[in-house]
């Protein structure tokens, strides 16, 4: 197996803060809990964390998958759109292009939408969710950023969340997909345009669908949260797995993928 192209030496984690927004206190100590073991299990995979303060409210604190899409040296940074995003916008450029090396580009064109979220590496192409928060234009832009990688925009059915909230990577040329209608419209759409052919896994709980494949390593949501589709990755997978609990962090983000910004410093 090819393990290359999701081989990284640092992961930009957002630290959590106590001051809330629509979650009560409760929520907050799991979820900073929760949190915790994540940062942990990141390190633990050979990766050196850097915690970043966005300042802020839980959880915009914690979600950085928004703000960039890093990939082979390049930091693609889309134009924030809020007071709050442009925070995370200049905190983010200064750590990724001082700090860690990578080559920043911004997204000048003022009719470009796109969401880290909606946009899918697979380590031969990218992948872009085209809906409310990425379009046609956002997808040129990534395009043109990485252009030695195929780009590809996916329509994603109206009202859908995130396209990575339906698939993502789950190891060399293996997509993990959701059994929902949405996630087999998307994956049937992505199939038919791919420069390239992947595996398949299917899990039975769309929370298990995204997952982070990092590092030779599957991270995928812990038993007592998907119970089916942990068998599913037990029986599916041959390489090394780690699991987690989410279930708090995943109440207002896409997932596991949503709450650090992995990087290869050269």
């Amino acid at each position: 197996m090819d393990f290359k192209m999701h081989e990284h030496t640092h992961a930009l984690v957002g630290k959590v803060t106590p001051v809330l927004r629509v979650t009560e206190r409760s929520d907050l100590n799991d979820a900073r809990r929760q949190h915790d073991c994540y940062v942990r299990l990141l390190k633990e995979l050979n990766l050196e964390v850097v915690e970043v303060d966005l300042g802020g409210a839980f959880p915009d604190n914690i979600i950085l998958e928004d703000a960039a899409i890093v990939c082979h040296g390049i930091a693609l940074l889309p134009k924030p759109s809020t007071s709050v995003g442009e925070i995370k916008f200049n905190i983010l450029k200064e750590i990724l292009s001082k700090d860690l090396g990578q080559t920043v580009i911004e997204v000048n064109d003022t009719e470009a939408k796109i969401h880290g979220s909606d946009v899918l590496f697979t380590g031969h192409e990218f992948f872009v969710g085209i809906c409310e928060t990425s379009n046609e234009v956002g997808a040129n832009a990534v395009a043109e950023a990485f252009p030695e990688f195929p780009c590809t925009p996916i329509k994603v059915s109206k009202g859908a969340q995130h396209l990575k909230k339906y698939i993502t990577v789950a190891g060399p040329d293996i997509l993990c997909v959701g059994t929902n209608k949405e996630a087999k419209e998307i994956l049937k759409r992505m199939e038919r345009e791919a420069t390239f052919s992947y595996q398949t896994l299917t899990v039975p709980e769309d929370d298990a669908a995204n997952c982070v494949f990092v590092n030779g390593t599957l991270v995928h949501r812990a038993i007592e949260e998907i119970p089916n589709s942990f068998k599913t990755f037990c029986e599916k997978i041959d390489f090394a797995r780690r699991s987690i609990c989410f279930s708090e962090l995943s109440k207002n983000s896409t997932g596991l993928s949503s709450c650090s910004l992995l990087v290869r410093k050269s």
